[in-house]
């Protein structure tokens, strides 16, 4: 009697499986880094522009609320602490652009005090945040 012997099967490395992971992931971190940028800051109605905003390091942002009410990184403060709790934020990198996330209807002198206590205890570079407009269509 004679045994029949299976031909031996060569392993295969599957590519599809790894190309559908690989942009699983890829899809998963941009999505992620998208809804992080603006993690930090309150929800604020904030001016509309025509020019494309620029994406950039988001440490320190200073919210001003359309009631007057200061943030730093969604930490409550006063003109009177708006320096203590901003060089607390900045202490690891005291040279960083500070975010002003300033609502539509708040009040422009607040927006200036807010900037100038900044400037009190050497911050030197400041970031209007907008959003852009929206593009009318065309008929």
């Amino acid at each position: 009697m004679k045994i029949r012997q299976r031909p031996i099967k060569r392993a295969r490395i599957e590519i599809i499986p790894m190309i559908d992971v690989i942009f699983f992931l890829l899809v998963f971190f941009m999505i992620s880094s998208l809804a992080a940028t603006r993690l930090n800051s309150l929800p604020v109605v904030l001016p509309k522009t025509s020019a494309a905003p620029t994406a950039m390091k988001q440490k320190a942002i200073l919210t001003v609320k359309k009631d007057g009410s200061l943030f730093v990184n969604q930490s409550p403060a006063t003109l009177d602490n708006l320096g203590a709790v901003l060089s607390y934020e900045m202490r690891n990198d005291p040279q960083e652009v500070v975010v002003v996330n300033a609502d539509v209807g708040a009040h422009y002198g607040v927006v200036v005090q807010a900037m100038d206590r900044a400037k009190v205890i050497g911050v030197r570079k400041f970031a209007l945040a907008t959003e852009p407009e929206q593009k009318r269509a065309s008929k």
